[in-house]
């Protein structure tokens, strides 16, 4: 098999992390590494060689070359030229393939010389502008897939840049991809904004096969992705158990569909749903502050984790699971031989198994930086008191990650020796039209939260959604904000109902159950 060297761009220190993340995740995948080895100049040992003449002889014995544009230009010889420069005319005189990436949405503040090598690159040849390091990894995957595919070395794109089998532009919802511009700008600064066409935005993130769109493409903005031949196993299956070990009977189990932006938010509200929580003192805040046993960023970075990781070749599906004594996710896939053994706590390197997935997933800030997610999730834990969480292979089940807890809370737990607390949780269960049993403290908390907030004023659906800490529109609409107002404790002020200025208004009925729940002792 043959094996094609990639030279990798620029020696000054302002893109060294670009640079070895880039080399990291190309001699990581299980695809690209088979077919290209990269070269960084930092890597080779001292020796007797001027550096101009290293560095040319590479480009020369090279098959590619990537170069990385930031923000400075680097020393200039005699001559004014950069080595950066010096290596890309060499490649371009060699006639070597050139992938050119911008780092930086903006050319403010970037060095006019480097700005004048940027003009001229694009006189050549498409670039690329990038932001971040996700992004970067994402875009160099995309350009490598295209080259062997071009070579005939690949007749099969990986799953998640192929096309998705049937699909066309109109299984995508415009209005999911306007909610990913809209959060991707605000969050990362993103270079496209809300109303650029749908197309330039799938074309920008590397989601078309051909003119077809990709298996990510419907995964991220699909109207309905698990209807799709290949997405069917998309899905996440959510249960919740009794005890530690688990089995039949359970207490609840759902699958949830859509796609992978909605499959996290509804697992992590099907687990924070269910988990203990502590009501802090209101002296604190506002409301009374809301501790759940296991951090909510916690939940959130091990279902991402599934989702944006998982082997989507495979029939199996994501499973969330929560136990009496410990939360764990599971995914099909393997786990990054890499970081075997390795102390995840720490600093490494990050390695997505689907870029094109992971990188929508970072720009809206699901996944918050690249390489530390699972050091985010032990430091999360021990500031909670909990164990270290337990991340890597299991056999027969793929790549699990397990964070204990403390003892399950339910409301119907905690009401039993407290007549006051029993009234407070058997009103809520008439206005939520569920079972005593089946109200959590944290779904009784939010309603608190969400009355407190009206209570201070009118508030917008949106405001109250905040308040309650939801993100999920639909649901929060359908599980709290209908019911609640068809009990009564809360009203419209404004008509038609969809009035775009419409806003709610607590009751004294509300007003009479959220005194009761204040009055409740707090933890």
């Amino acid at each position: 098999m043959s094996v094609s060297r990639i030279f990798i761009s620029s020696v000054q220190k302002e893109l060294a992390a670009e640079r070895r993340a880039l080399k990291d995740f190309v001699h990581s995948d299980a695809l690209l590494g088979q077919h290209f080895a990269v070269f960084l100049f930092e890597d080779l040992p001292a020796s007797d060689q001027r550096t101009d003449a290293v560095y040319l002889h590479e480009v020369d014995r090279d098959d590619l070359y990537v170069g990385l544009f930031g923000m400075e230009y680097g020393y200039p010889d005699a001559n004014g030229t950069s080595p950066t420069e010096h290596e890309f005319d060499r490649a371009t005189a060699q006639g070597k393939e050139r992938l050119i990436y911008v780092l930086g949405t903006t050319d403010e503040g970037r060095d006019p010389r480097m700005t004048a090598l940027i003009r001229k690159a694009g006189e050549q040849l498409i670039r690329k502008r990038v932001s971040s390091i996700p992004e970067l990894t994402s875009a160099v995957y995309a350009s490598l897939i295209d080259h062997l595919q071009r070579t005939g070395v690949i007749r099969h794109l990986p799953y998640d840049a192929a096309a998705c089998n049937g699909a066309s532009m109109d299984d995508l919802d415009p209005e999911k991809v306007e909610r990913f511009l809209r959060i991707a700008q605000r969050e990362r600064n993103y270079v496209l904004g809300p109303g650029t066409p749908m197309a330039q935005v799938l074309t920008h993130l590397n989601l078309f096969d051909g003119d077809r769109p990709s298996h990510a493409a419907v995964l991220l903005f699909g109207k309905a992705p698990q209807r799709h031949i290949g997405l069917i196993s998309s899905e996440v299956k959510c249960m919740h158990y009794p005890t530690a070990a688990g089995g039949k009977p359970m207490l609840d189990y759902k699958i949830f569909k859509g796609s992978a932006f909605e499959l996290v938010d509804q697992a992590v509200h099907f687990v924070m749903g269910k988990l203990a929580h502590a009501v802090g003192n209101r002296s604190e805040s506002v409301g009374a502050p809301i501790t759940p046993e296991i951090p909510r960023e916690v939940v959130t970075e091990a279902i991402v984790n599934a989702v944006a990781h998982r082997d989507y070749a495979s029939a199996a599906s994501v499973q969330v699971e929560l136990f009496a004594d410990r939360f764990e996710v599971s995914n099909p896939g393997t786990f990054p031989p890499n970081l075997v053994g390795v102390d995840l706590s720490k600093p490494h390197s990050s390695l997505p198994h689907n870029p094109l997935i992971a990188d929508p997933l970072f720009l809206t800030r699901y996944i918050e930086k690249a390489g530390t997610g699972l050091m985010d999730m032990y430091a999360k834990c021990r500031a909670a008191g909990l164990p270290d969480p337990s991340v890597g292979p299991v056999p027969g089940r793929g790549v699990v990650q397990v964070v204990q807890r403390t003892v399950q809370v339910t409301a119907q737990a905690t009401a039993q020796a407290d007549p006051l607390k029993n009234s407070v949780f058997e009103d809520l269960s008439v206005v939520l039209s569920m079972p005593t049993a089946q109200v959590t403290a944290q779904a009784a908390a939010q309603v608190a939260a969400l009355l407190q907030a009206a209570a201070q004023g009118d508030q917008s659906s949106d405001a109250l959604m905040s308040a309650a800490g939801l993100t999920h529109r639909e649901h929060f609409r359908k599980q709290y904000l209908v019911p609640i107002m068809q009990g009564g404790w809360l009203v419209r002020t404004l008509n038609p109902p969809n009035h775009p200025q419409q806003r709610y208004r607590i009751t004294d009925r509300g007003r009479v159950w959220l005194d009761r729940f204040n009055t409740l002792p707090k933890a």
